[in-house]
């Protein structure tokens, strides 16, 4: 069967939901060449059911692009609008006043660092993150309000500071190229490191009005991530969430799993934008997401702490923290047990050292230890290596082995990062990390009291060392501060990027 008959039937097949088809016929027959992943984002239809009507098309072809023969077009124009992804884009005819914008917003994402597959990143397209903004200045009153972004590799953060710089911005990402990035593009942007698996940064919490997000698309990422992004918000009675997310016109199922997951929360649907996010790839699901408009409810608060109760790592779509990935190797137990520790972090098996202590990576990244343990042992499964660093400032301990699911990458940018603190050392996966003497006194002294309070605010550490080791008054070591870091003034240094942290570590800043 071939030619109108099969058409007809794919269409039958389709039902009401018809319209993407035929959209898509439209678009074939309109005289221009179109590449599938076009074809796709356009008409935000997932790839396999865009594939099985090209198959029955007559077509014809020049390279990758494709359109259906200009003397045939007749018998497949069925005359509608191709484009209906303004159905669910209430700001679509505000786009065309911010065209320098917009040029400069492709170029942004353009030069940004790649996706990371691991990371489940996929990018918007600039017209997407335009549209965001547009749409949270047509729906709220921003005039001295706050937005967290939970990740941005869409750098959503740069469109709003572009659009509304009298909107606060601030972005809680895991990954320092991003972060760097957004820094480097000095749009006032607040950046702050953040595994949401181990904890929101604590500058960020109850800090924000709006939240906006477009997380790994799992339930379990939707549902940690929406609960870190309520974790932020300060206003609990008018603050929103802003959530993007997508699923294939096939997967009803799907989808059903992540609205479950958004409804444990407790978390009202005010709104529901179909195919309002367009991406460069993530063909699967069309290359498009709907972006949700949800409400905390006073029920909302004791949801999220039951769901952060019982968090689990593995929230990806691929790589080691997939959803679905093998459980991880266990770690080198003889490791540990000839290394004697008095504390472990991390995940290890019950059977071992039964009688040490023990605590979550999200626990020590929180809150400094009550004890003072001479040995800690930390576990770092693969998936989480970006919190190294962080951990090793975490603990006040004198020697801290640690035990990753591979060998370091790059060892000498860690060593040199932490090097007034730490001597490192690795074989294969065990890293062992022994804690310096206090330098005698100038640059040094100051950057080790920095990073040996490390749970508490730079500024205030900083201020502190600095009256006291270079004669300062607290008005002038106040100044001081806030001319060489304006970036750090509520930031812990476990928040802090890397690029800012090595400024840190490097002792220029704290140069008096």
């Amino acid at each position: 069967m071939g030619g109108h008959e099969a058409i007809d039937e794919l269409l039958a097949e389709a039902g009401v939901d018809g319209l993407r088809l035929r959209g898509a016929l439209a678009l074939l027959s309109d005289g221009r060449w179109w590449t599938l992943p076009d074809l796709v984002r356009e008409t935000a239809t997932s790839r396999r059911t865009i594939e099985s009507l090209l198959r029955v098309l007559p077509l014809e072809h020049r390279g990758d692009h494709m359109r259906i023969p200009p003397d045939q077009t007749n018998r497949y124009n069925v005359g509608i609008d191709a484009d209906i992804s303004e159905l669910g884009n209430p700001v679509a005819g505000m786009v065309a006043a911010h065209a320098e914008t917009l040029a400069r917003l492709e170029t942004l994402i353009a030069e940004a660092p790649l996706g990371r597959h691991a990371l489940d990143h996929v990018s918007a397209t600039a017209e997407t993150v335009l549209r965001r903004a547009l749409l949270l200045g047509r729906r709220f009153w921003l005039p001295g309000a706050r937005l967290l972004c939970v990740g941005d590799h869409d750098l959503t953060s740069l469109a709003v500071r572009m659009v509304h710089p009298e909107v606060e911005v601030a972005v809680a990402d895991i990954d320092d190229r991003i972060l760097e990035y957004i820094d480097a593009q000095d749009l006032g942007v607040r950046t702050r490191w953040a595994d949401l698996r181990l904890g929101l940064p604590p500058s960020l919490r109850g800090w924000a009005d709006l939240a906006i997000t477009d997380p790994p698309y799992t339930p379990e990422g939707i549902g940690l991530f929406a609960a870190r992004a309520a974790e932020g918000l300060r206003d609990r009675n008018q603050g929103r969430i802003l959530v993007a997310y997508g699923a294939s016109e096939r997967t009803p199922m799907l989808a059903l799993k992540v609205q479950k997951a958004l409804l444990a929360l407790n978390l009202l649907h005010e709104a529901i934008f179909p195919h309002f996010n367009r991406y460069h790839g993530a063909e699967a699901i069309g290359s498009a997401a709907d972006l949700y408009v949800l409400r905390p409810t006073t029920k909302t608060w004791p949801a999220i702490a039951a769901r952060l109760d019982r968090l689990a790592t593995a929230i990806y779509t691929q790589g080691p923290q997939a959803v679905e990935s093998a459980p991880a190797a266990p770690p080198d137990e003889a490791a540990v047990a000839e290394f004697g520790p008095d504390l472990l972090a991390g995940d290890w098996p019950r059977a071992l050292l039964p009688q040490v202590p023990r605590t979550r990576l999200a626990t020590l990244l929180a809150k400094p230890y009550a004890a003072d343990p001479e040995r800690v042992a930390i576990a770092v499964p693969a998936g989480l290596e970006a919190a190294l660093p962080r951990l090793l400032l975490a603990t006040r301990a004198r020697h801290v082995r640690v035990l990753t699911a591979g060998p370091l990458k790059d060892l000498p940018a860690l060593a040199a990062l932490l090097a007034p603190v730490y001597r490192l050392a690795a074989e294969g996966c065990v890293l062992d990390a022994v804690r310096l003497p206090q330098p005698g006194g100038g640059p040094g002294r100051v950057v080790r009291r920095i990073l040996d309070s490390a749970h508490g605010k730079v500024a205030n550490t900083w201020r502190e060392a600095l009256t006291e080791t270079a004669g300062l008054t607290k008005r002038q070591a106040r100044a001081v501060v806030e001319e060489a870091a304006p970036w750090a003034l509520d930031a812990t240094p476990l928040e802090l990027p890397l690029h800012r942290l090595a400024r840190m570590t490097a002792g220029d800043l704290v140069a008096v």
